[in-house]
């Protein structure tokens, strides 16, 4: 049942509720049949249970399989390092997880503790979660609503529904039938759970408890609004899957062939030792292809990219967000205090005779000295002594448009007023001024112009002429096309002693009108435009009314030529197909409700397109929590920022551009590590290839492998993290969502670097192996480590070369590649030599060698970059 469109009686009689309330008896029937009014939350999943779905991914139980072999086979230390490595990585991402569950409970603590209602013809105070449908509810001033209802009485009665509209003015109820569809906002005669009464007193039936609110609904909404993985941990999880699958196929057919040997060779040793040296050394070479580290990597490089966004106003809740803002192709946000200052402003006033002004002069007229004394006498708002505004947001405006109101009030004594109210749309109040004793009233201009029979122009009281009405008219309907807010301004004079009746708001003084709006954020024309070179599409979606959101959109940029907007009933009367056609043609969204928003979301995530979400409200957390990255507003609900990924300390969509700018750094530089890693994974892996297809001895021993996973695994990964912004990181469009995690070049740099690593080691081991085998495998060691170590200035940069990026600009790079030279150098101690299988006879000759080698492999790393560099470029 629609209550807003029925009547009082009919919304009764339909509840089987009177105005005496209910009997005792039928509220436990109820209660029994429509439960408590309290929002449940869904059963949450285990910590236990969480904990061991993170070991589900295909490369974690390749390893899990590797370090259990270890173990068997006594290599207590390398397979605990690999247990260890995996525990932590599970630990962080469910401490990740358990930080988003807060979005129900936050909205559970929202409900009112109380509520005021008559039962059994009595008036009484009970808990507002034993409320029932029928039951009357009284309410007043500073009461938040325990349920859904529709109001029976109201003595100016004004509710804030902001977090459900997301429109901070408080919306005077009243008792009316509607007789059309009409949206949450514009329900003027229903109240909802949650909302805050912050003047007047009303009465109204409940029509809705628990879920059956409207925050009920949207409790729902969150709790059945999907996760959202990442473009990246999508693509990680599907490569991890293939790569894990080739590594298994790779380690049984190096132990085949290894044992096929042994069996076939004639070997006269110990079969047993042999077969399992073979076999350790082939979960060696797992473990050696898979960057067991990548995860914590990944996270620390977010971590990073979590502190830079914080110094842009941007606090993230959940570490992928940073990545995930990097890949953003459209931005739905808020109007009121994202776009717009989130302050009303005068913009324009109109006198007669003089025209349209927008900032007042220095030497007033006596028309315009009424004008600002109306302003700021028929006005209650103030500014307290810690220098607050306190007030309506529209009478604060007309204050703080007056420089000196401070001293227009000082002079002037209000001796009576009539109250602003709903049905004459008009404020009176009455002072003497300059000895005249006049009432002074201002109100919306409809209301006016019928209540109006003299214009005051230069000063003198004109007759109203039907022209000079008319120019007024056309003034109004002037700035109604700009989306301004408009209101009149009139005064009359009155005998001594005259008592004041609203019979007097008649025969007024027309003066003058002004405009108001929320005015844009300076910074937002630029940003607009920053993010339509990025590729980035900025859709606008507000409670507000669309011709004030169409105007706003066209100022700024965010809206072309032949962009429309719609409102949210609008957006209900499309099919889906419709919407998908219409979609990239739609910029703003008005009156739209949280059903509205989701269904935008979920209509450009049906494109493929990563789609971010601000908002401050209630009413925006499913959207939030639906959108590939949701962002709150640092002065909104906790329960938008319990369901959001990333909050604004400063809500400015200022920073969600930057932040988005942020973001792509931080997906090349988590490029950059990725293709570091298996190009160097890849050198090893050809080497060995090689060897095994050769017939060489093996290339590394086990304990080889795990060292150079140590040393080249990490630091230099984490380092290539820290790199700053490629050039024209802004000016590029966003990544398809489809494309790999090696797209754009970086595969083509892991084969490159890989292969020339590969080489590199091949060609040492070959040399080695003129003097022994053990030569072999200290020179092929020696020279992947090294090999690996310098490929870190490389992997700096796609397009740039080391020298071209600044040699010495990431003081990170430097101090791991002086680490890893330094961790190798251990390895030539003479205390520590037999461990890592290096001979007395190994001196700086081969160290040479290997040196050559590796930086052999870099020059060719460079050159061949610059050679592909045009293509990078495009």
């Amino acid at each position: 049942m629609q209550f807003y469109r029925e009547s009082q009686e009919d919304v009764l009689q339909h509840l089987q509720a009177t105005e005496n309330g209910l009997a005792q008896e039928e509220v436990h029937k109820r209660l029994e049949r429509d439960g408590y009014n309290e929002i449940k939350g869904k059963e949450k999943v285990p910590t236990w249970k969480l904990f061991l779905e993170t070991f589900k991914d295909s490369m974690v139980i390749v390893l899990l399989i590797a370090a259990g072999v270890q173990l068997i086979l006594g290599e207590v230390v390398e397979s605990l390092i690999i247990f260890l490595v995996l525990i932590i990585n599970s630990i962080i991402s469910v401490v990740q997880t358990k930080k988003a569950e807060g979005s129900l409970e936050a909205l559970q603590s929202m409900s009112a503790p109380n509520a005021k209602v008559i039962r059994n013809g009595e008036r009484q105070t009970i808990p507002a979660r034993e409320l029932v449908s029928g039951d009357i509810v009284f309410l007043e001033a500073g009461d938040h609503i325990p349920a859904d209802g529709r109001i029976l009485e109201s003595g100016s009665l004004k509710v804030n529904e902001g977090m459900l509209t997301g429109e901070s003015e408080a919306v005077e109820k009243n008792t009316e039938t509607l007789s059309e569809d009409a949206p949450l906002g514009d329900r003027r005669n229903m109240v909802f759970s949650s909302s805050l009464v912050v003047y007047g007193r009303g009465t109204f039936v409940v029509t809705g408890t628990g879920e059956k609110t409207e925050i009920g609904k949207i409790a729902d909404m969150i709790a059945t609004a999907e996760e959202k993985q990442t473009p990246l941990q999508r693509k990680l999880d599907e490569f991890s899957k293939k790569l894990g699958i080739a590594i298994l196929i790779l380690c049984i057919l190096i132990f085949a062939v290894e044992v096929g040997r042994i069996w076939f060779g004639g070997n006269t040793a110990d079969m047993t030792t042999a077969i399992l040296e073979s076999l350790m050394f082939a979960v060696a070479v797992a473990v050696a292809a898979i960057p067991e580290a990548l995860s914590s990597i990944v996270t620390i490089v977010l971590s990073v990219g979590t502190n830079k966004m914080a110094k842009q106003h941007a606090i993230i809740r959940k570490l992928p967000a940073v990545e995930t803002l990097g890949s953003t192709s459209v931005i739905c946000t808020d109007k009121t205090g994202t776009l717009t200052q989130n302050k009303m402003t005068v913009t324009n006033y109109y006198i007669p005779g003089e025209g349209n002004k927008d900032k007042p002069h220095e030497n007033q007229n006596s028309s315009e000295e009424m004008l600002f004394n109306i302003m700021v006498l028929c006005n209650d708002s103030y500014i307290n002594n810690e220098g607050k505004e306190v007030g309506d947001p529209t009478e604060v405006a007309l204050i703080n448009y007056v420089d000196q109101f401070e001293e227009i009030r000082n002079q002037n004594k209000r001796e009576a007023e009539l109250p602003f109210d709903s049905d004459r749309k008009l404020m009176s109040t009455v002072y003497t001024i300059n000895g005249s004793r006049m009432i002074l009233t201002k109100g919306g201009p409809d209301v006016m112009f019928n209540r109006v029979s003299y214009v005051l122009i230069n000063g003198k009281e004109e007759p109203l002429t039907d022209e000079l009405l008319q120019q007024f008219k056309d003034m109004n309907e002037e700035y109604s096309k700009q989306a301004l807010r408009v209101l009149a301004y009139g005064y009359k004079n009155l005998p001594e002693h005259h008592g004041i009746g609203h019979e007097d708001e008649n025969d007024l003084v027309l003066v003058g009108l002004t405009a108001m709006m929320d005015p844009p954020r300076e910074a937002v024309y630029g940003s607009i435009e920053q993010a339509k070179q990025a590729g980035i599409r900025t859709i606008m979606i507000t409670g507000d009314h669309k011709t004030t959101a169409q105007a706003i959109g066209k100022d700024i940029g965010l809206m072309d030529e032949n962009d429309i907007a719609l409102t949210g009933q609008e957006l209900d009367a499309l099919s889906e197909e419709e919407l998908d056609r219409k979609l990239e043609d739609i910029s703003v969204y008005a009156r739209v409700s949280p059903e509205n928003k989701i269904r935008i979301v979920r209509a450009w995530q049906k494109k493929n397109r990563i789609t971010a979400m601000t908002g401050d409200g209630v009413n925006d957390a499913p959207a939030l929590k639906q959108a590939d990255i949701g962002i709150a507003m640092g002065s909104g609900t906790d329960v938008a920022k319990d369901a959001s990924s990333m909050i604004l300390t400063d809500d400015n969509f200022v920073s969600i551009v930057n932040a988005v700018s942020v973001g792509r750094t931080v997906f090349d530089n988590i490029k950059k590590s990725i293709g570091y890693l298996f190009a160097g994974n890849l050198g090893a892996i050809i080497a060995i290839l090689f060897a095994v297809i050769i017939g060489w001895a093996n290339p590394f021993t086990a304990i080889q492998l795990l060292f150079i996973n140590l040393v080249n695994d990490s630091l230099p990964a984490i380092a290539l993290g820290m790199e700053k912004s490629e050039p024209g990181v802004m000016k590029k469009k966003p990544r398809n969502i489809d494309e790999g995690i090696f797209a754009g070049g970086t595969l083509r740099a892991v084969l490159t670097r890989g292969i020339l690593i590969g080489i590199a080691v091949i060609i040492a081991h070959y040399l080695g192996l003129q003097h022994s085998e053990e030569m072999g495998v200290a020179l092929a060691f020696s020279t992947l480590i090294l090999a690996r170590t310098l490929q870190t200035f490389a992997a700096r940069s796609a397009t740039q070369t080391a020298i071209g990026a600044g040699l010495f600009s990431n003081k990170y790079v430097i101090g791991a590649v002086a680490l890893g030279f330094v961790l190798y150098g251990i390895t030539l101690l003479p205390f520590t030599r037999d461990i890592f299988s290096i001979p007395a006879t190994f001196g700086f000759q081969e160290f040479l060698t290997a040196l050559g080698l590796a930086f052999g492999a870099l020059v060719l790393m460079e050159i061949l970059k610059l050679i592909f560099r045009p293509k990078n470029l495009n």
